[in-house]
């Protein structure tokens, strides 16, 4: 596991969930290019300690897919689970960057009423 630096602050999160701050209420997490049952535990505990550096009831994740090739059930349920925690803390996710295939199967599954979607790269 590296750390990651951001802002002054040392994450424990792996490289490849590159925290970029954005604005003040809102940071980015980029997911893994296979959001599967492997990378799962992994990615919902980075986007965890993420939600948790974000104003309760008022803070913005925004989850980077640009980079993610492929999700499985396991995946869809990591981004169930991170937007439960998010709604818990009254925040809000965002997913953005998805291929259309990944669109169409949160489309399919009604799961893009839980999630703001966003289009291309920030």
């Amino acid at each position: 596991m590296a750390y990651t630096t951001t802002g002054g602050i040392m994450s424990p999160l792996p490289v490849e969930h590159t925290l970029m701050s954005t604005r003040p209420m809102e940071k980015t997490i980029a997911a893994p290019e296979r959001l599967d049952l492997e990378s799962r535990t992994v990615f919902r505990r980075a986007a965890g300690e993420v939600l948790d550096l974000l104003a309760e009831g008022a803070g913005r994740l925004v989850i980077d897919l640009s980079g993610t090739r492929s999700v499985d059930s396991a995946g869809l349920g990591a981004l169930m689970l991170i937007q439960r925690k998010a709604a818990e803390r009254r925040q809000t996710v965002c997913l953005r960057g998805a291929n259309e295939e990944l669109r169409f199967l949160l489309v399919l599954t009604k799961l893009d009423d839980l999630f703001e979607l966003e289009t291309g790269v920030s």
